[in-house]
């Protein structure tokens, strides 16, 4: 099993989520974030004053998959997540040593 984390702009999300549940991923969790990569920001007016934003509104995605779907979630991820622009987002992917259902006590792929 392995857990995936992508980073991605916000507005990509749906189409993320879509594209995901086109290929059989059920579960996804979904959290809103903030940070800078090499865009390191962006400058805004607010009542006449410049000011630079430091942290950019992100979306983070947790999915914990089998083996045999990361790469065709990864593949998803990137095609409906990339605007060929600055700030796209990034893929993590690391190991699961153990997955539980708590409801049922099923363990591992059938937890998933």
């Amino acid at each position: 099993m392995k857990k995936i984390e992508a980073i991605i702009k916000p507005f990509k999300l749906d189409d993320v989520v879509e594209a995901l549940s086109e290929i059989g991923i059920e579960g996804i969790s979904v959290t809103e974030i903030k940070g800078f990569g090499r865009q390191k920001g962006r400058a805004e007016i607010y009542k006449g004053a410049e000011y630079v934003v430091d942290f950019l509104p992100k979306t983070k995605i947790e999915i914990v998959l089998s083996d045999a779907l990361l790469e065709p979630a990864i593949e998803a991820i990137k095609q409906s997540a990339r605007t060929g622009k600055i700030g796209d987002g990034k893929i993590f992917v690391t190991p699961v040593e153990k997955a539980v259902r708590i409801r049922t006590g099923e363990i591992d792929d059938e937890a998933l």
